[in-house]
């Protein structure tokens, strides 16, 4: 990336975060310019100290104690103006810095939960974190030094304009320092640039490598390849290392040749300066004020190499945050409400692995999806819990296409139950209540008994109130997915789609489970089934062949006439009897 380019795209940047929090960036700001005036200020007070007090004390040989305690009134005064400058300078820059972390943390997470699922599959967990971490932490960077090389800008300004104004040939001295700056920016942006890049993409990687060791530390454990991720995560360490390494050493010589700037400078001042003394052009008064005007040029240039060496990296981290942000939402929903009776219809429904799908749930069915793997059996309840929209034809609730209804009307009308539940590291009753309104305890312990789950939770050390741990981690399986059902049947919802969320129970508890639900408030049950107690309680079986129905019935009627049927659950039934 060219340096103009860099700069464009920082300078946005920079106008994003002064927009966002303009109050904490005037704070910081209003800081610094009181800290760059008083330091303009002081360099004519030191010259006036110089050429009033201290010259005629060194030609009178004795001090004069009245000047001299004016001369310290007036340079403490400027120093404790400037501590008080200093404190709202960096109190603001903190805020700032801080309140722009925040306000895109919340709004890359807020993004998150309203992309569709498909998004979600395409981008691991762990490039999702680093997004709300090390993206955004880059991305704010430079807004604890912003405010105050805004504000060294105009020192920069007053003080190249009081160098003139004490004499233009040091002023002259003084503007030739700035080519050397562009050019160390222009060939240090070439160099870290793409580097930066190339180390936030990295970072998101190893995040991603320790989010899947963890998250598949028992198969890691189970299978002995404890080695092999080991070095995996080694090499990608490896490769972060160095990438910064080499990122540090651009940056290595970049702030000294940034430092030695005014150093350089103020040298050529004094050389040129002594000059013009003994041409008569200055006196010791100017050449004093010349020389600390130009040392004050050391703090806007090191603020803005400060600033433009954050760019790059700042750059990257905000490129990262955006494709996330402007990542297009999953579908709009509609305003609908369910008014009439909760009937399901699918109305010849089409995705990548379903074809012209047609079937009805009426209220207080079960219908049962039952098929061979890959025959599209959790698409379909993946489309029934608006988790997949129809390529084509369409899925009626209450006569209203889902697509219609409200996110608060479809959460109330329908709950969803995948294979492998999710629960929060928290207590049982938050993971059933989820905060909702008017979930009392007996509401709870009401949902926890038809979900066969009132039994364990009892036994539990605290009851309601014990810890699951993370992803339910103290529990069985069985038991994380008959307390997910109680979340579910705790808002009892007039539809209720199960795809096989009971395979980690015992079959007779299934049943129970089942036969619990249809006497508990009768909702309208899909249900994705691969046992034969849970198909044969179902009043309809949807059969399915290659992502096509291939018959319907009773469990009864598929038996007698349908020869895939028959062996599919033969098939189940060898399972269960190994």
């Amino acid at each position: 990336m060219r340096a103009r380019e860099l700069i464009g795209r920082g300078t946005r940047l920079c106008g994003h975060m002064i927009r966002s929090e303009p109050r904490l960036f005037a704070v910081s700001l209003g800081g610094a310019c009181l800290v760059v005036g008083l330091s303009i200020g002081s360099a004519f007070v030191i010259g006036a100290v110089v050429a009033d007090v201290v010259a005629p004390m060194l030609d009178r040989g004795r001090v004069d104690a009245g000047l001299l305690a004016v001369a310290a009134a007036a340079l403490l005064g400027v120093s404790a103006l400037k501590v008080l400058g200093i404190f709202s300078r960096r109190l603001g820059a903190v805020h700032l810095q801080q309140s722009l972390q925040a306000r895109q943390r919340k709004q890359i997470v807020r993004k998150y939960l309203s992309l569709p699922p498909a998004w979600h599959r395409d981008n691991p967990t762990g490039a999702l974190l680093s997004n709300a971490s090390s993206d955004v932490d880059a991305a704010a960077s430079p807004a604890g030094s912003l405010a105050y090389a805004i504000a060294t800008v105009f020192l920069l300004a007053g003080a190249l304009t009081a160098l003139f104004a004490v004499d233009w040939t040091l002023g002259l001295v003084g503007v030739v320092v700035f080519p050397g700056l562009v050019t160390v920016f222009a060939a240090y942006s070439r160099l870290v640039a793409p580097r930066h890049r190339r180390s936030q993409a990295i970072r998101a990687q190893v995040t991603a490598l320790a989010h899947e060791s963890f998250d598949g530390a028992l198969t890691v454990k189970v299978m002995g390849r404890e080695e092999h991720q080991t070095a995996r995560f080694a090499a990608q360490v490896g490769e972060l290392r160095g990438t910064l390494v080499s990122i540090g050493r651009a940056r290595a010589w970049h702030d000294p040749v940034i430092d030695a700037l005014p150093q350089l400078g103020t040298v050529a001042v004094l050389i040129v300066g002594a000059w013009r003394c003994e041409q008569g052009a200055l006196g010791l008064s100017e050449l004093t004020t010349a020389a600390f005007l130009f040392a004050l040029l050391d703090m806007p240039i090191r603020a803005i190499g400060w600033l433009l060496g954050a760019l790059p990296r700042a750059v990257a981290g905000a490129e990262r945050v955006d494709r996330v942000l402007v990542a297009p939402d999953a579908p709009p929903y509609g305003s609908a409400e369910v008014s009439g009776p909760a009937e399901l219809r699918f109305a010849r429904v089409g995705v990548r692995s379903l074809d012209d799908v047609s079937f009805r749930v009426a209220p207080g069915r079960v219908v049962a999806v039952v098929g061979q793997t890959g025959a599209g059996k959790s698409s379909v309840a993946a489309v029934a819990a608006r988790l997949l929209p129809p390529e084509s034809g369409a899925v009626l609730l209450g006569g209203v296409d889902v697509r219609e209804l409200s996110a608060a009307a479809y959460a109330r009308a329908v709950a969803y139950l995948p294979q492998v539940p999710f629960l929060f590291q928290d207590s049982v009753r938050a993971n059933v209540t989820l905060d909702r309104p008017g979930l009392d305890d007996d509401a709870v312990w009401q949902a926890l008994a038809v979900a066969q789950a009132d039994g364990f939770v009892r036994a539990l050390p605290d009851g309601l109130d014990t810890t699951v741990g993370e992803r339910g981690a103290a529990l069985s399986g069985g038991q994380r997915q008959r307390l997910a059902l109680a979340r579910a049947l705790a808002g009892r919802p007039r539809l209720l789609v199960l795809d096989d969320a009971t395979s980690a129970v015992d079959p007779v508890v299934e049943a129970d489970i089942l036969a619990g639900l249809r006497a508990a408030h009768g909702p309208a049950m899909l249900v994705v089934a691969t046992r034969r107690p849970a198909i044969a309680l179902a009043d309809e079986v949807v059969y399915l062949e290659g992502g096509r129905v291939a018959a319907t019935g009773t469990h009864q009627e598929l038996m007698a006439g349908e020869p895939g049927y028959r062996e599919l659950l033969a098939a189940y039934d060898r399972r269960v009897a190994a």
